[in-house]
């Protein structure tokens, strides 16, 4: 046990983050996996499992008298924060969580069961990993497991994962890290490696959800107290599709159009412009964000999550937004924007992108990040999406590092921003103009919002909210 941190069990799990729950039957056999297939007849073992292992069934004997649980895990449904769900919660105390073929069972049916009654998933995860006992039995459960969260996802049903302590093994690498949002709890040991088998100078820190979170995987480390509230926002947030997309709202300053390309420069690069966040505070009552690219990065300029509207005739639903904070766009922040819009575009969420960067990051470090892949995944992100999506320009619109997050025909600028091929400076370079002509340079690419509406590129320009009279 991770020294400090509360190990609890499934039954204390699930009473964190609800007083209403009922336990699924447990089912006499699996459930059908392949629908154009029969179901698969219930497998018959001797004595102690598929393998035999002596002394196996005194340790399931033992482990039901000290737990009270019949298997590793526990399915029932609950309501959590106003959402009914499927809710699954591992016992850590059951032969270390592990999943052998009757807790593939058990999870089989948890999931047919989410899928018909249109509920989504939450798993409470502790597990050490597959059951030795039962040898490649208890393996290719993570099949079924992953099958399962995958005809889940189809559905378009979201899935949340709550990492416990510990959380190893096929566990973590299937209904942990698998989901679409991922929460862990303080000092919780996450990783694929569980503490008996990693090599022996491995630094124990890097198996922490802490750890987890600065490399992209998880989304969020909950303190116990916070966690019934921020599940159930995140529950309300994904359970609420909707066909209609994001209106472009009002400008946050109060700034004329440009008289000239500089001038929007000018005002797209000004410290007093609102940034991202502010509009986001503006424009949403609440909201959550997703953190990092799940490929072990995470990018601080790229703020994504899902939100309520506030106010007007469409208050109260939720959007997904990815928007850039006026740095340069990391490749991690462009994977995880992809993994936004992915998500939201499965769950029918309409998308906010707001576009205000100088342009992808370009150092060493980038490319070797796959900077132009990343951009890639967004650009083929916007492209691909259903759900509608919605671009407001806030700032600056620096060449395809910013265009990547940018709604073909339905992109919107602020009177403060501007957006171009590339920046004036960098186009003299190339062009091989001195420093005194950049400003004309900026003229001659047509990048204040008035221009961009003359090109096509934008559809129009938001004013700025009128104060009452």
């Amino acid at each position: 046990m991770t020294e400090g941190v509360p190990r609890y069990t499934a039954r204390e799990a699930i009473d964190l983050v609800t007083s209403e729950f009922t336990e699924l039957p447990d089912p006499a056999s699996p459930v059908h996996v392949y629908p154009a297939e029969p179901a698969a007849p219930a497998r018959e073992y001797g004595p102690d499992g598929p393998l035999s292992w002596q002394g196996y069934d005194a340790s399931r004997a033992r482990a039901a008298a000290r737990t009270g649980e019949e298997e590793s895990v526990v399915c029932g449904t609950a309501t959590v924060g106003g959402t009914e769900t499927v809710l699954i919660s591992f016992e850590f105390g059951f032969l270390g969580g592990s999943l052998g073929e009757r807790t593939g069972d058990r999870l089989e049916a948890a999931y047919a069961y989410a899928r018909e009654h249109r509920l989504p998933v939450v798993s409470l995860v502790a597990t050490g990993g597959s059951r030795m006992q039962e040898g490649m039995r208890a393996l290719v459960q993570l099949q079924r497991v992953a099958r399962q969260s995958t005809l889940t996802r189809a559905a378009g049903l979201p899935q949340i994962a709550v990492l416990r302590d510990p959380t190893t093994g096929g566990g973590w690498a299937t209904l942990g890290a698998g989901a679409d949002v991922v929460l862990a709890l303080p000092g919780a040991q996450v990783g694929f490696a569980g503490s008996r088998v990693r090599p022996p100078d491995a630094d124990p820190a890097a198996y922490t959800a802490e750890a987890q979170l600065a490399a992209g995987a998880v989304d969020a480390v909950v303190p116990p107290a916070e966690l019934p509230g921020l599940l159930g926002l995140w529950l309300h947030l994904l359970s609420r599709p909707s066909a209609e997309p994001v209106p472009p709202r009002s400008a946050l300053a109060d700034t004329d159009l440009p008289a000239t390309g500089w001038e929007a420069v000018d005002n797209a690069r000004s410290p007093q412009r609102p940034r991202a966040a502010a509009y986001l505070d503006t424009y949403l009552a609440r909201r959550a964000e997703i953190s990092g690219d799940r490929c072990g990065g995470t990018d601080d300029g790229m703020l994504c999550g899902f939100g309520v509207l506030k106010d007007g005739h469409d208050g109260g639903r939720t959007v997904a937004y990815a928007a850039q904070t006026g740095t340069a766009t990391r490749p991690a922040g462009y994977r995880t924007a992809a993994r936004l819009i992915r998500l939201a575009d499965r769950l029918r969420i309409p998308v906010l992108t707001l576009v205000d960067t100088p342009g992808a990051a370009n150092d060493a470090e980038a490319e070797r990040q796959g900077a132009g892949a990343a951009i890639a995944d967004v650009f083929g992100a916007v492209a691909a999406a259903g759900t509608p999506v919605t671009t407001l320009l806030i700032g600056e619109g620096g060449s395809g590092g910013a265009l990547a997050l940018a709604a073909p025909d339905n992109t919107w600028a602020t009177p403060d921003s501007y957006f171009s091929v590339i920046a004036p400076e960098l186009a003299a370079a190339i062009l091989k103009r001195p420093l005194e002509e950049v400003r004309a340079t900026a003229d001659q690419l047509r990048i204040r919002p008035q221009d961009l509406v003359d090109l096509g590129v934008v559809r129009g320009i938001v004013e700025p909210a009128k104060s009452p009279s």
